[in-house]
C-alpha cells in the first residue's frame, strides 16, 4: 500500500525538480528522502523520476502517474477537512435524564438555550427521581443527587459545593412562626419527599460544633422533588431542599430560608455515564455549560462560601 507521505514526497520533488528540496521542504535527510521514492517505485513497478547528480526529471511513466498522485493527496485533504469540520459541528442525539425538579425548572430553560447555540443537536429528555439504569434505558447520561451508589458508573462533579437548605414560603411563616431553634421544627408542618417506599424525614445539619439529626414529620408526602417545591411556595409547610431546585424561589421572595447558620447536608449534583466512551462532544459541551450555571446559582446561596466547608 502506498504511503501518504511518499506520495507528498513524489509530488513535491516532481514540482521542485529537486528531491533534496523536497526532502528539506519536508523536514527529513536526504538519505531518508531517496529510501521513500525508491521504496513507492518498486511498490508501483515502474521507475518516476530519472536522476543524475544535478538534475532530476519525470520519466514517462511518472509524468502519467503525477496527475493521479496529485488527485489522491487532494481527495485525502477534503477528507481531512470534512472530518474536522464534523467534529467542530454538535450534532446527532443527546438522551438524558435528570431529576423532577431540577429538569423542570432548570434544566428545560438551560436546553433551549444549548439548543440554540448547537441546532444540529436533538435532545431526549426524561425526567424522574428514580436513579437511571444507565445500562438499560435508553439514555446516554443521568443527572443525580448525590455521590452515585453504582461504583461502576463514571461521575463527573457538576455542582460538587450544593447543600440543602431549609426553606418556607413567607405566608406559612407569617401564619405559623418562624422556627429559631432546630427543635421547633416539631412543631412545624414538614414537606416529606419519598424515593420508592422511603421517606425522608431525617434530616441533619452542623451547628458548628456538632452534627445534629431529627426526624421530623408532617401531612404531606411525594415522590416527586417538584411537588415539594410546589407545596413550599404555597405555603404548605417547610421543606428541605437543595438549594439548586429553590435558588430561583429565594431569589425571588417566594421562599426564605430558614436557619441560614446551619451547615445543611451535601446535595453535590453529578453527571453519571456507564462508560467514558460517552462523554461526546456534545456531553462535554453541556456538562461545561451546567457548572458554569450552577456555580453562578451557588455564588447566591446565602452565607456563600461557608457552604463548601
Amino acid at each position: 500500500m502506498l504511503r501518504f507521505d511518499d506520495l507528498q514526497l513524489f509530488v513535491r520533488a516532481a514540482d521542485l525538480g529537486s528531491l533534496s528540496a523536497a526532502a528539506r521542504g519536508m523536514d527529513m535527510s536526504a538519505a531518508v528522502a531517496s529510501a521513500a521514492l525508491k521504496r513507492i517505485e518498486q511498490q508501483l513497478g515502474a521507475r518516476l523520476l530519472a536522476r543524475s547528480t544535478r538534475s532530476l526529471r519525470l520519466t514517462a511513466e511518472g509524468e502519467g502517474f503525477l496527475e493521479y498522485a496529485r488527485a489522491a493527496l487532494s481527495n485525502l485533504d477534503e477528507g481531512r477537512r470534512l472530518l474536522a469540520s464534523g467534529q467542530d459541528q454538535v450534532s446527532g442525539v443527546l438522551q438524558l435524564s435528570a431529576p423532577s425538579d431540577f429538569g423542570r425548572n432548570l434544566l428545560l430553560p438551560w436546553l433551549d438555550e444549548f439548543q440554540r447555540e448547537h441546532p444540529q443537536l436533538t435532545v431526549r429528555l426524561l425526567l424522574g427521581d428514580r436513579i437511571a439504569d444507565l445500562f438499560r434505558q435508553p439514555v446516554d447520561i443521568a443527572l443525580r443527587y448525590g455521590e452515585p451508589e453504582d461504583s461502576s458508573l463514571v461521575a463527573l462533579p457538576i455542582a460538587p459545593q450544593n447543600r440543602r437548605v431549609l426553606c418556607a414560603a413567607p405566608g406559612y411563616l407569617a401564619s405559623h412562626g418562624e422556627p429559631r431553634h432546630l427543635e421547633q421544627l416539631a412543631q412545624h408542618n414538614c414537606l416529606l419527599y419519598m424515593l420508592g417506599s422511603r421517606v425522608h424525614d431525617h434530616w441533619s445539619f452542623h451547628d458548628g460544633k456538632r452534627e445534629v439529626s431529627l426526624t421530623v414529620s408532617g401531612d404531606r408526602f411525594s415522590d416527586d422533588a417538584d411537588v415539594v417545591r410546589l407545596w413550599a411556595v404555597a405555603g404548605a409547610g417547610i421543606a428541605y431542599k437543595s438549594w439548586l431546585d429553590v435558588a430561583a424561589d429565594v431569589l425571588a421572595g417566594r421562599l426564605k430560608v430558614l436557619l441560614p447558620e446551619l451547615l445543611c447536608e451535601r446535595a453535590p449534583l453529578n453527571l453519571l455515564c456507564a462508560h467514558r466512551a460517552q462523554l461526546s462532544k456534545p456531553v462535554n459541551l453541556l456538562r461545561e455549560m451546567l457548572a458554569r450555571k450552577c456555580a453562578l446559582l451557588s455564588s447566591q446561596f446565602p452565607g456563600f462560601p461557608e457552604i463548601d466547608h
